[in-house]
């Protein structure tokens, strides 16, 4: 069994973010074995990824977010990393990494503090206690722990009526709307005892805005935060710079650098990106043209009309590229 591996759900529409997310891991130093779940990328796509990493098909009837932990369940490995599609990796992740691999589920605390009493019930869970709730965005599990949980959590978020979730246009007082992350936090508050969770400061997988954090060196990805903390990732949730016009970050500043770099595992051509995160002078004034006109309010709507949605999986109806915000 491979020691350690890494694991993604990508599709057409995501595509962009999934090489940045490579291309980050190798750039810090990371070469073990990349698992990529097909959730409906191009065959174009398709064949540019499985030069880098194992290409793994996902069933048909079920979106992205409900598929996190096919692959990982398997294609095991005796510690699994599981990371989303829009992240991109800054420092190397080998503490996490190991301290996972000691018996531990390793994750980040999400800035939404969700307990259900009604999960136990809607799940059919015994044993339910109050715990941390963790982003699933990136998860580091040791692979025997994680067959205690991830086959019940799997079955779990399978079978949820999706109807009151962000799937369904639900409401966040729906004790399930945020589903799969919902469902995983309740299955391991009810599974797992308190010592065999660890819970990192969500600082350290930056998010939107990415207030207060520096770009300090493309090079290496560093990023810091004003006090001199280095987070560990960047996870652009919600919109994605790559399909929506939004104001620059350090996001979008490192998916350049990680897309079109000629140090990059599998680099892009500057045709397959808008113009907005190209390099040269005319992509610098296309970015600042859109940064300036989001200040204004009625050019914001303009700009951010199109396109509204995205198809998140083959096979279905169109949905938010928003997503629920986790």
């Amino acid at each position: 069994m491979t020691e350690t591996a890494f694991y993604t759900v990508t599709g057409r529409d995501f595509f962009p973010g999934a090489v940045a997310l490579l291309n980050s891991l190798r750039l810090v130093g990371h070469a073990e074995p990349l698992f990529v779940l097909d959730s409906g990328m191009e065959p174009a796509q398709r064949a540019l990824l499985e030069q880098h990493a194992t290409i793994v098909p996902a069933p048909r009837d079920a979106p992205p977010s409900l598929l996190k932990l096919e692959a990982p369940l398997t294609r095991g490995a005796r510690t699994l990393v599981l990371l989303d599609a829009d992240i991109i990796v800054t420092r190397p992740l080998t503490e996490l990494i190991e301290r996972a691999s000691q018996g531990f589920l390793v994750g980040f605390e999400n800035d939404r503090q969700r307990f259900f009493p009604e999960w136990a019930n809607m799940l059919g869970l015994e044993g339910l206690r109050r715990a941390p709730y963790l982003s699933t965005s990136a998860l580091f599990v040791d692979g025997a722990l994680a067959e205690t949980f991830m086959p019940l959590a799997r079955q779990r978020q399978t079978s949820v009526d999706r109807r009151g979730t962000w799937l369904g246009r639900g409401s966040e007082r729906h004790p399930l709307y945020y589903l799969d992350q919902d469902v995983l936090n309740a299955v391991v508050a009810s599974h797992l005892v308190a010592d065999q969770v660890v819970a990192l400061d969500r600082r350290l997988s930056a998010n939107p805005p990415f207030q207060g954090l520096r770009l300090l060196e493309p090079a290496s990805l560093r990023c810091t935060y004003r006090d001199g903390t280095d987070p560990y990732m960047l996870h652009h949730w919600s919109k994605k710079p790559w399909l929506v016009r939004m104001r620059s970050n350090v996001y979008s500043r490192l998916l350049t650098r990680l897309l079109l770099s000629s140090d990059v595992a599998l680099r892009l051509s500057a045709s397959d990106l808008p113009l907005r995160l190209r390099t040269g002078p005319v992509a610098r004034a296309e970015r600042a043209g859109i940064d300036i006109a989001l200040l204004v309010p009625g050019m914001r709507r303009r700009l951010r009309r199109t396109p509204s949605v995205v198809t998140a999986w083959p096979d279905s109806r169109p949905v938010s590229d928003e997503g629920p915000g986790t």
